[in-house]
């Protein structure tokens, strides 16, 4: 027993802890986000500023972010973003809930799944670019045109997402939920709207991404105001510093898009195992 106590070295009660011979704490993600902009925005205006691109066709990044700035100063670019992200807004609005509510009805009948497969799979996968000639010749040049090609992006976005949602209900606790005498509407409150709440909102992330771009795309090609027709017009007029600020604003746009989403999503499914999970 002592010859055991000998040769062990137990650890004194005033010896001080062992550092652990890990990491720092990482960076948090808004961080690493703005880390990485700054390093585009630095690469950016190094290419130009050493000739590998003529600033006549790329400007340098600090003559974009001026053309922003003086942008900013005019009513006229607030009146173009007001207008694509009131379309924007319209045509998501109008495809989620007509997803939501094909969705619902189609996604709990076998019958009705199996009749509408084939015909979602052919319309799904048509470009909504190519309604562009459709919807200028019954809409004209007006936002009705970009809310035909922003409706049609963006509901197969968001009615795949519902029937997959629907789809996932566990078949117990709709046999369950029936034989409790629970009718349709009760089934579709209780059961298969919460299951399928977490793949509604995927969709409406996906979507709302799909309708900006079909948004800008819309204005950009068939006109009647917004950014992408101000696009359009400082191309053709040669104002490249301020095309590509009208650029860059897009994406700015699509960026707060994307963020908002999340920040609906993470409200909406406050109570999701996935949610709370990336709370911890």
């Amino acid at each position: 027993m002592t010859a055991a106590a000998s040769t062990s070295s137990p650890v004194s009660p005033t010896s001080p802890p062992r550092r652990a011979h890990g990491r720092g704490a990482p960076l948090p993600s808004w961080v690493l986000g703005v880390l990485g902009i700054v390093g585009f925005l630095a690469t950016w205006e190094l290419v130009v500023r050493s000739g590998l691109v003529e600033a006549e066709y790329l400007p340098a990044a600090s003559a974009v972010l001026r053309e922003i700035a003086e942008l900013a100063g005019t009513s006229e670019f607030w009146a173009a973003l007001g207008r694509t992200v009131r379309t924007w807004a319209i045509g998501l609005a109008i495809a989620a809930s007509a997803a939501v509510v094909v969705g619902l009805v189609i996604g709990p009948s076998r019958f009705l799944r199996r009749a509408t497969h084939s015909t979602i799979e052919f319309l799904r996968p048509i470009p909504s670019v190519a309604l562009i000639p459709l919807a200028v010749l019954l809409y004209g040049t007006s936002m009705q045109s970009t809310l035909l090609l922003v409706v049609y992006a963006a509901f197969w976005q968001v009615l795949i997402q519902v029937l997959y949602g629907v789809g996932d209900v566990d078949p117990v606790a709709s046999d369950t939920a029936r034989s409790f005498g629970l009718g349709a509407l009760a089934r579709i409150r209780h059961l298969t709207w919460p299951t399928a709440l977490p793949y509604v909102m995927t969709g409406l992330r996906l979507g709302a991404a799909v309708a900006l771009i079909l948004t800008v795309t819309g204005e950009l090609v068939i006109g009647g105001g917004g950014i992408g027709t101000e696009i359009a017009l400082a191309n053709s007029g040669g104002a490249v510093p301020q095309m590509y600020a009208l650029v860059v604003v897009a994406g700015l746009i699509g960026v707060v898009v994307n963020l908002v989403a999340r920040v609906v999503e993470r409200r909406a499914l406050h109570w999701h195992v996935s949610v709370r999970r990336e709370a911890l």
